[in-house]
């Protein structure tokens, strides 16, 4: 069964669609608990994961350590960490229970999975951003944290887990997981286009691939922060 994992800070807004779209999994045994691994939100987060019945964790800010702190909470034998603001499609559970199976009966290395990118706005620049990451998620085996990573608690944890970095935590974890053993799903991850529409979709788009790049030549991941976190 999956513990799910979602680190917080001031998530009012969109975590509530993002626990609904988790309720399919309840109702079909799959989803063992969801952890809300909280960074000092001074908003109703903490109220809202407590209507839902989540486990709130509250640990400093973060995301690294935030996703490191909910996966040392977490009893299910599969790990599946999701952003405040990603909401899964309709009838994920059903292809994830099918991943899992499959997985497990395959007879190699268990891989870890993640879903398809999809933002929630309109036009041609967010279609063509969506494109981009598919691209990068399959030929280069590097998702965004943003579709999602369902994992195997011992594979996590072979891997080293999540550092406590400020930024690139994603990229870190994947690229000690290896392409090999990552496989796309056909389900959506559905992301909030609020921080694309506010900066700007193409100097987003730049200011992803220049940190990216700068993680690559080792810069060091606290550097990146400053100059473009």
């Amino acid at each position: 069964m999956i513990s799910v994992i979602i680190p917080t800070l001031n998530a009012e807004a969109e975590l509530p669609r993002s626990l609904s779209a988790l309720v399919p999994a309840v109702t079909l045994g799959l989803l063992k608990e969801v952890i809300i691994a909280d960074g000092g939100s001074s908003d109703a987060t903490a109220k809202i994961a407590d209507d839902c019945g989540a486990h709130l964790l509250r640990c400093a800010a973060g995301r690294g350590g935030q996703l490191a702190a909910g996966a040392d909470e977490a009893r299910g034998d599969w790990l599946l960490f999701l952003h405040a603001d990603t909401v899964l499609a309709p009838d994920w559970e059903v292809e994830t229970a099918r991943f899992l199976e499959n997985e497990m009966m395959s007879g190699r290395p268990v891989r870890a999975g993640f879903f398809r990118f999809a933002l929630d706005d309109r036009g041609a620049v967010p279609r063509l951003m969506e494109r981009m990451v598919a691209l990068r998620s399959n030929l280069l085996g590097l998702p965004y944290g943003d579709q999602g990573l369902l994992i195997k608690r011992s594979h996590y944890k072979q891997a080293g887990g999540y550092r406590q970095l400020p930024l690139m935590e994603d990229v870190d974890l994947v690229r000690r997981i290896g392409r090999r053993r990552l496989a796309p799903l056909s389900s959506t991850a559905l992301t909030s286009a609020i921080r694309y529409r506010r900066e700007g979709y193409l100097r987003r788009m730049a200011r992803n691939l220049t940190c990216l790049t700068l993680y690559f030549l080792k810069v060091p991941a606290a550097r990146i922060a400053r100059l473009y976190g």
